[in-house]
């Protein structure tokens, strides 16, 4: 046991280590401490979080017991807290978790992650869930039940914000019933649903602002695999690895759209045109119709992606607001296609971020007819190679003099850690040209980022 003494901005403290084999454990105690109220070191408790550090925090006096047991708000039961986790029984372990709730009151965020726990049984679970339902606003939980149980039953009609389910089986939603009148933010990760489920589930979060899906298995009573939401309260939707045939999602209020590692036939958006934010990362998708939201684009950062450029650029066009702009890992539909650097300039005036990485050839050197264009508002140029050559070189030269105004340049490339000769040869080559080509742009940051 070691004693340490200070003082802070004239707080006087002690710190008290407690050690037992590989495992320290810190206790800080004030001088004064008796005066601050219980209500207080509730937050601070709170502030905590990881449940078993607060059970040994609260041993610290009555006064501290007190604020454990009333003034608690937050306690999280997270298997990489504590590798003691890993060792115990699924038995002892849910007796822990629920002497350690039921010691509370008024808890306002329960979070259990357990990785390598493969299920917890039902009983437990409901307590857990009926105990703290009338004062809960968070809920993490992704653990499985045995047998399942209906989560929205025990959730539903009371104050929760956000609802955080992973590896769970939602079924036979009744939207008349299983209200969410106070969420905000709904997480699904590895949870069965039906697309019906799923639609009445967010017709009954009349306030849901933030939706994420991920990995959820969609289970299809229709042979065709389409899938319909509709809310009008979502701002921002992150959807990632689903395969399906077609999704509409109607959202008016949506200002944030990011798919990643998709597999679409067709991806449909109906909105007024409040989405301000796109972001497309390693998506298969035939089909992809935003309509009229991209009049307020400000982002629309693309990666991995087939493209059309014509098509592509039909569909962003109108978006006069673009401030950031990222095409990066494209591949192009038609060889001869190119990312248009004129029509960028024509359409986007307020681009300030250009972000570019594809496969070049002799068309991606093609200005336009006219050489006059500048990208007058470009501070920040991201520029990457596919294969480094004279192409490459350029191809920066020439989106250099059409920046007049930019501070900043960053290039990324791929180095193979087995060089050949002619491998070293194009690098140095490429590397003593852009030596002497920003000898012109002394004014401009550069920045090179290899892997």
């Amino acid at each position: 046991m070691i004693y340490v003494f200070g003082d802070l901005s004239g707080i006087a403290w002690t710190i008290t280590l407690f050690s037992r084999g590989p495992l320290v454990v810190f206790v800080v105690v004030f001088e004064g401490m008796e005066y601050l109220p219980v209500e207080v070191i509730g937050n601070i408790l709170s502030r905590v979080g990881a449940a078993r550090d607060v059970v040994i925090a609260s041993s610290t006096c009555q006064k501290w017991r007190e604020a454990w047991r009333n003034h608690l708000h937050t306690l999280m039961f997270n298997s990489n807290d504590w590798p003691v986790y890993h060792e115990l029984t699924r038995s002892r372990l849910e007796i822990i978790v629920t002497q350690t709730i039921f010691q509370t009151n008024g808890l306002h965020c329960l979070s259990i992650i357990m990785d390598d726990v493969d299920e917890f049984s039902a009983a437990p679970v409901i307590a857990w869930l009926m105990y703290t339902r009338e004062t809960l606003r968070q809920l993490h939980y992704n653990v499985r039940t045995t047998p399942n149980i209906n989560i929205l039953e025990k959730c539903g009609r009371q104050r929760l914000e956000v609802l955080d389910l992973a590896h769970n089986t939602i079924t036979g939603v009744e939207p008349s019933y299983q209200k969410f009148p106070c969420l905000k933010s709904l997480s699904l990760s590895y949870v069965s649903i039906s697309a019906l489920d799923l639609s009445l589930f967010l017709t009954a979060c009349p306030k849901v602002e933030v939706l994420s899906l991920v990995s959820i298995d969609i289970v299809m009573s229709d042979p065709q695999a389409m899938m319909e939401l509709t809310s009008n309260s979502l701002k921002d939707i992150y959807v990632e690895a689903i395969s399906l045939d077609k999704i509409i999602l109607e959202a008016d209020s949506l200002e944030k759209l990011h798919l990643k590692d998709c597999t679409l036939e067709v991806f449909e958006l109906v909105s007024k045109g409040s989405l301000s934010h796109l972001k497309i990362d390693d998506v298969s998708v035939i089909h992809l119709d935003i309509g009229e939201s991209a009049e307020d684009l400000e982002i629309v950062d693309v990666s991995n992606f087939t493209i059309m450029w014509s098509k592509f650029h039909h569909m962003i066009a109108k978006s006069s607001k673009l401030k950031r702009l990222r095409l990066w890992g494209v591949v192009f539909d038609d060889e001869d296609e190119a990312v248009d650097i004129e029509t960028i300039s024509a359409c986007f005036p307020q681009l300030s971020h250009l972000s570019l990485s594809y496969e070049l050839r002799e068309t991606a050197l093609h200005y336009g007819s006219q050489d006059s264009f500048q990208l007058e508002n470009v501070v920040v140029l991201e520029l990457g190679w596919m294969v480094i050559g004279d192409l490459f070189s350029h191809w920066v030269a020439g989106l250099l003099e059409r920046c007049p105004n930019l501070r900043k340049l960053v290039i990324y490339g791929v180095v193979s850690e087995t060089k050949t000769h002619e491998e070293c040869h194009t690098l140095a080559n490429f590397t003593s040209f852009i030596v002497r080509l920003m000898r012109k742009y002394l004014h401009v940051d550069v920045q090179f980022e290899y892997e």
